[in-house]
């Protein structure tokens, strides 16, 4: 069985976090990959105080093994809401869109382990000097908000920089992945795409159909200009905001045409005007899956790929 730092870190049977994604990751999904052995995450995004307080609360009802929740520090609810995770003593907070050093001590003395997600050197040396438990390095290759370096060259360069275990993300979807990210230096892997295409994940059907009928160039990136970019499933949005681009429009047309897109998408299940976030493996995913079988099928996979590199001579 594969077990690393990360297990003993968080208290979970295998080295695999699922991403925190706003409207996919509920307390249904989060309790589904705890009970599994790893890390479920709720991904609280712009949602208010009451909603996560009741996901919390659900959560709690599915599952009495560790699961976290994801902060995205931009929301104009994210100190209250870090509030509620302090006062409920929530086991992990992965953090983005800003830099959660302020709150560090503070989660740290209820025992809430702090893991922000990073898309530089830079960036993640800065943030383990405020103390952080560690560090969730996230390629290109993810869906929704990325950075420029791909996952292959960003971890390992998260690693050599920093003390503090790394957790590799984006275009991580089976075993083979989760191999190689151990290979780069990290201690497990967070995985997004995959799990929306879960059956306890309580995305809308459309999204899951139409990560299943993606081919490997059906992703995209939008909204550089904004200095936000995202990776989306290509649709009629996403040639709107091409158009944009084409002709140099000013931010703020960018920001007016992706207000309450993503919601639309994950919620009402629109798939030609709505922000489908996901990341690059999609094209891998080619059916619907209960979380267990997810699990098992990427450990498992893990396993015999490092046992053919042995058996194999690759690896002496």
């Amino acid at each position: 069985m594969i077990r690393t730092k990360l297990c003993d870190l968080l208290g979970i049977k295998y080295p695999i976090m699922q991403g925190g994604m706003a409207w996919v990751s509920t307390a249904e999904l989060a309790a589904a990959v705890s009970e599994a052995g790893g890390l479920g995450i709720i991904g609280s995004g712009q949602a208010p105080p009451d909603w996560l307080r009741e996901q919390l609360r659900k959560a709690k009802e599915l599952t009495d093994k560790p699961f976290g929740v994801n902060v995205m520090l931009l929301s104009p609810y994210a100190e209250e809401n870090l509030k509620i995770i302090r006062n409920e003593r929530v086991a992990v907070v992965t953090t983005g869109a800003g830099n959660p050093g302020k709150y560090v001590p503070w989660l740290q003395e209820v025992g809430t382990k702090v893991i922000p997600v990073v898309a530089s050197v830079a960036l993640a040396k800065r943030l383990v000097r405020n103390g952080v438990d560690a560090i969730i390095a996230e390629g290109t290759e993810s869906g929704g908000h990325i950075g420029d370096l791909t996952t292959m060259t960003l971890v390992p360069q998260v690693v050599d920089a920093v003390d503090v275990p790394v957790i590799a993300a984006g275009g991580i979807f089976d075993g083979r992945g989760l191999a190689a990210a151990l290979c780069l230096g990290a201690v497990g892997v967070q995985m997004g795409t995959r799990f929306m295409s879960a059956a306890e994940c309580t995305v809308h059907e459309n999204i899951k159909n139409a990560i299943i009928k993606a081919k490997d160039r059906d992703t995209m990136v939008t909204g550089r200009p904004t200095g936000h970019p995202v990776r989306v499933i290509r649709n009629k949005l996403t040639r709107q905001f091409e158009e944009l681009e084409s002709r140099c429009a000013p931010v703020e047309e960018f920001e007016r045409l992706g207000v309450g897109r993503l919601r639309a998408a994950m919620v009402e299940g629109d798939t030609e005007f709505g922000s489908v976030m996901a990341g690059q493996v999609s094209a891998m995913v080619k059916k619907i899956e209960v979380v267990e079988e997810i699990v098992q099928d990427v450990i498992k996979g893990a396993e015999k790929t490092l046992c053919q590199l042995y058996e194999g001579g690759v690896i002496k």
